[in-house]
């Protein structure tokens, strides 16, 4: 089990290193988290839902997505609520209280998934949730060392160098734990470290003497890794484009969901990609896009005090393109209703009004990988685009000229009268080249550089497992792996 002093530490990627590194070795191995929070989410093989980060972490196990990879999801619709996510299918809203009465079912859940994998993979490397020193939550844990005890798994704890203080970080976790939970770490990686390793070696030995616990790696920072993020926006800077052609803005909605959506733009050398976010002025743009939320109502509040609603009308009035997924597209059209409360307390609100169409949520979530082809394309020839829906509205009401044709043979969202706007519950809007190519054309790029997110997802993934086989001593990790497991240490 990786477990990290902090959140944000490296816990996700290091896990997902580590299945790359088994599956380049034809070793069995699968991915694991007990309970994830986090708004970013994918559609698995067996038809649910699970966080993005093990949808990554099973990609780089060559394997296909399973909603035991993640048992418990929790996706917050407020500061103090979330959707409970329990095998891959919702059981409702939750407060943090009520939640904390329902971690020993969410246990059986998280339990059950482990043994079911454990009969399938003979390597599991399972992920922890921000850190195991958090004293407060440390009743019915399920997310870190509550877990790693009840299976009675050896742990490696993470730290991330970069952000100052690294060994305090380590040294304060341990003091926090109880012998037991000590004894079962077996080690420490230190993440994202930046210059001579020589300078760093005689807190390393220091470390080790205070601890007799070895440090297993110090991974270097990887500059420019583009890896699905688990929930928070990337906060490093986007790649330098000196030459892009197309602008195109996104607010960053309070309740953003899925914006894994828009590394291909984000990506793009050819795009200047702008986030924009609270009380920002909202600039000029050839396109604007509306993306997902876990709180529509509460989100389209939020947007229209912001300024967004007439921004868009003035954006449309100069010719500009508007695209909406899923939350965005509920947004932009004439009225969404919550009648049974299912993401706040507002039960009716009205849109944007640039469609005429109406959004009734409910308990039931679609869930389910999709293909189709693309209507906005002149070409002669269907253009073909892949992705999944995970929505929990009812849309009714659309214009007769759809966004995309399901290979079933129903249509997708809409696209307006005067080609302005593309609405679509397609999430992965952008993920096949041949797709985002012919929806840039139709935003006003032409002769775009093409670009597979899927090429650089692999390539990203290689790069860091050799940054793995060349730091982490992986001897020592196969020690730990195969020993008897016991709370003695290495």
């Amino acid at each position: 089990m990786v477990q990290g002093c902090t959140s944000d530490a490296g816990k996700s990627t290091l896990v997902a290193g580590l299945c790359r590194l088994w599956a380049r070795q034809k070793l069995s191995v699968a991915p694991f988290k007990p309970q994830n929070m986090a708004l970013n989410s994918a559609v698995t093989e067996d038809g649910g839902e699970i966080g993005r980060a093990q949808a990554l972490q099973a990609m780089a196990a060559k394997i296909p997505l399973s909603v035991h990879f993640n048992p418990v999801l929790l996706k917050p619709n407020s500061d103090t609520g979330a959707q409970v996510i329990l095998q891959g299918h919702c059981i409702g809203n939750l407060n943090a209280m009520d939640y904390h009465d329902y971690k020993p079912k969410a246990n059986q859940a998280v339990l059950e998934s482990f043994q079911i994998l454990s009969q399938q993979y003979d390597t599991i490397f399972v992920e922890g949730a921000g850190s195991p020193a958090e004293v407060n939550l440390r009743e019915n844990d399920i997310a870190n060392m509550g877990f790693a005890e009840q299976v009675d798994c050896p742990v490696i704890l993470i730290a991330d160098i970069d952000k100052g203080g690294v060994f305090a970080h380590i040294i304060g976790t341990l003091e926090c734990l109880s012998e037991s939970e000590k004894a079962r770490i077996k080690g420490f990686v230190i993440n994202r470290f930046r210059g001579d390793k020589a300078l760093l070696q005689s807190g390393l030995d220091w470390l080790e003497a205070k601890t007799g616990k070895p440090v297993l790696g110090v991974l270097p920072y990887l500059h420019g890794l583009h890896l699905d993020a688990e929930d928070a926006l990337a906060c490093s800077a986007s790649p330098h484009k000196p030459h892009t052609k197309l602008n195109v803005i996104m607010p960053l909605l309070p309740h953003i969901s899925n914006h894994t959506d828009f590394e291909p733009l984000r990506l793009h050398p050819d795009i200047d990609f702008q986030i924009i976010r609270h009380q920002e002025p909202i600039p000029t743009a050839d396109l604007i896009i509306l993306p997902g939320s876990k709180n529509v109502i509460n989100d389209l509040q939020w947007l229209k005090s912001q300024g967004w609603q007439t921004a868009i009308q003035k954006h449309l009035r100069y010719g500009g393109k508007v695209i909406g997924i899923c939350g965005g597209l509920q947004m932009l059209g004439a009225w969404i209703f919550d009648p049974e409360q299912v993401e706040g307390r507002i039960e009716k609100a009205a849109g944007l009004h640039l469609f005429d169409y109406s959004t009734t949520l409910s308990a039931h979530k679609q869930l389910r990988n999709v293909t189709g082809q693309l209507l906005c394309s002149n070409t002669a020839s269907p253009i073909p685009v892949s992705g999944y829906e995970i929505h929990a509205g009812h849309t009714t009401g659309y214009p007769k000229k759809a966004a995309i044709q399901r290979n079933d043979h129903t249509t997708d969202g809409a696209i307006s009268d005067d080609n302005q706007i593309l609405v679509t519950y397609f999430h992965g809007l952008f993920d096949t080249p041949k797709a985002l190519n012919a929806l840039l054309n139709w935003a006003g790029l032409t002769n775009s550089t093409e670009l597979d997110i899927h090429t650089i997802r692999e390539e990203q993934l290689e790069r860091l497992t050799d940054c793995l086989e060349e730091n982490l001593n992986t001897d020592l990790l196969f020690q730990i792996l195969n020993q008897t497991q016991s709370n003695e240490t290495i």
